[in-house]
This record gives structure tokens, C-alpha cells and sequence, in this order.
């Protein structure tokens, strides 16, 4: 879910044309979710194999990935470890949501209000470890790399971009910015997918974040902590606007905070991450891929065939180029 901070940060307009041949690390799980609520059936029911099993997040990684690949983009996912422990609230806080929400969906289908549905069904996105393995198994599969990060995804792809080993940081959250990303991208799976055509891909430099708020990442990190993260409450009253005045006008100590904050801040000036990781790119391995999504999930083959060549033409050459080149 990540902090709130649209209200202060704003973000620029940029094109695909201006991505292509850039190496961008890409939150894992944000992506997945995105797939997950946004590709589904009319009246919300995910997609499915002949044996019940959710595919919607394999047709995202599959279609949506091989796109960014067509177009010069070369993702990198990385996916989340253990979780911190401040953490473990918020997570049984989404629990507890999404088991309403499978309530009202459920509710609106037996009403026959298809478009109901179908708004309850994108909140009761989850995923099982299996459908983890899957995701994984595919992108190896398809000769995209992904990382296994030691806690939380986003910070590890920060620290990629932070050494220079990637160009940008790929995220619907606004944790990236506290974490010390030099640029942040949003909304790039979505821009051009069916139904979400009037989402625009939108770029974060934290540099000229800083400099118009005329403050540091720490000072930013605290105005977030006030509003409220995935690692405490917040301060009932507070939004982004009054944080950004109080910490602008350092009036911090004249609150009386619930959580530790200083726990917080360490969370995003030093998370967990690791050296621990590998940028290749491979030609897709169409014989796996085919019987993978095809022989056990039931995708077409046409249309699978179609994005390992359009795979094939953009990573056939990759492994033999240095990373600097796609820089």
C-alpha cells in the first residue's frame, strides 16, 4: 500500500520512447497486485485454468512484460523477503479487508450488480506461495531476471538504482522517494493495458522533490511517518499538507507520538537488502514456456508463441552486450 504523499510530490509526464533501452527494477508484488485486480473476468472472477487455479497474474507477467520488452524496456523484478515486524499490523489490517471485501463481492454477484462486483472483487487481491513459485517460474522461463530481496522488495530495488546497476525504480508507491530512489516510475504496466488507456506513465526525480520542498529525505521521511506508513499509524488530524508544515516549521517534539519513531525512520534510511544478485537477460526458453503456460495453464498458443518471439527479437543479442550499454 505504501504512504500517501500525492498531495506534496508531484510527478512528470514520459513517454515510452524516452524508456526504451533502460534497465528499471520493477516491486514485484506491486506489479502482481496490479495484474491481479485489474485482469478479471466482467463481473470480477479472476482468470482460471481448467482447474481453478488463478492465471491472471501469469497473462500480466506474460503479455504486459513482453510488451515492455517490444518496446526497448528491460524489467527486473524483485521480490519481497520477510517483512519487518512493524510490518505484521498493517498485513493482518489487509487481511481483515480483503476478507470483507470477498464479502461484498460475493454479495453483488448473487445481486447480479456486475459492476459492483467487480470494484469489491480488485480488493480482494492475495497471493498464495504457489502463485509466488509460478511468477518466478515463468520469469526464468522467459529469460527475464528476478531477485530475491531480504525483506522488503522496494527497498532492494532502491539500493539496485542507488549503485547505478539499474536506471529506475518501477512502483505504484510513493516508499520509494523515502528510501533514496534517484527516479521513481509509476503506472508502467498499466499505461496502454486494456481498459486503464487514459493511466499516463509518470516519472518522480527525488532531487527536485527535495528541492521544492526545500527539505532533506529525512526531513520526508518523518513528514510520512506523521501521515501514516506501513510501519505505523500515523497522527489521527495529520495529512500530508499539515506534515509537510510541521516539520517544515521543526514543531515534531510538540507531538505526542504512540509508536517509536526512531524505529521507523530506520526502516527506510537502512533497510535490509543484499549484493546477493545477478542482471542477465536470456532468450526465452519456448520449450518451457509453451508447456508451462500452455499444456498447464491453458493459454493460447498462438499468443504465447507471439510474445516469446517478440521476447526473443529484443534479448537475443542482450547477453553478449555489457549493462552500461543499456544505460
Amino acid at each position: 500500500m505504501g504512504v500517501n504523499l500525492r498531495d506534496i510530490i508531484e510527478s512528470e509526464s514520459i513517454s515510452f520512447s524516452e524508456l526504451k533501452g533502460k534497465t528499471i527494477a520493477v516491486d514485484a508484488m506491486s506489479f502482481l497486485y496490479q495484474f491481479l485486480s485489474s485482469i478479471r473476468q466482467p463481473d470480477g472472477t479472476p482468470l482460471m485454468d481448467s482447474r481453478g487455479r488463478t492465471t491472471s497474474h501469469l497473462s500480466g507477467i506474460m503479455y504486459r512484460t513482453s510488451k515492455l520488452i517490444k518496446l526497448g524496456i528491460k524489467p527486473v523484478y524483485v521480490f519481497d523477503g520477510k517483512p519487518p515486524e512493524l510490518k505484521f499490523k498493517e498485513i493482518m489490517r489487509r487481511k481483515e479487508r480483503k476478507a470483507e471485501a470477498h464479502e461484498l463481492w460475493d454479495k453483488a454477484k448473487r445481486e447480479g450488480k456486475i459492476e459492483l462486483a467487480l470494484k469489491h472483487a480488485k480488493r480482494t487481491s492475495r497471493f498464495t506461495p504457489e502463485m509466488i513459485d509460478d511468477s518466478k517460474k515463468l520469469l526464468t522461463f522467459m529469460g527475464v531476471p528476478w531477485i530475491q530481496a531480504p525483506s522488503e522488495g522496494e527497498a532492494q530495488c532502491v539500493y539496485m538504482c542507488r549503485k547505478g546497476d539499474v536506471w529506475a525504480v518501477g512502483s505504484q508507491d510513493y516508499d520509494s522517494i523515502l528510501l533514496g530512489a534517484p527516479k521513481l516510475i509509476k503506472n508502467l504496466t498499466f499505461a496502454g493495458a486494456s481498459g486503464d488507456k487514459n493511466k499516463n506513465i509518470e516519472i518522480i526525480y527525488t532531487g527536485k522533490i527535495l528541492e521544492k520542498l526545500n527539505m532533506t529525505r529525512e526531513q520526508l521521511i518523518d513528514v510520512a511517518i506523521l501521515v501514516g506508513t506501513d510501519f505505523n499509524p500515523g497522527v489521527h488530524g495529520i495529512g500530508p499538507k499539515k506534515a509537510l508544515k510541521i516539520v517544515s516549521e521543526n514543531r515534531l517534539n510538540e507531538l505526542e507520538l504512540n509508536f517509536d519513531i526512531d524505529a521507523v525512520r530506520e526502516i527506510f534510511l537502512n533497510p535490509e537488502t543484499t549484493d546477493d544478485y545477478e542482471l542477465k537477460w536470456s532468450p526465452p526458453d519456448r520449450e518451457n514456456l509453451i508447456k508451462f503456460l500452455c499444456d498447464e495453464h491453458d493459454f493460447s498458443m498462438q499468443r504465447v508463441e507471439k510474445a516469446g518471439s517478440d521476447i526473443e527479437k529484443n534479448f537475443g543479442e542482450l547477453s553478449q552486450k555489457s549493462l552500461s550499454s543499456w544505460f
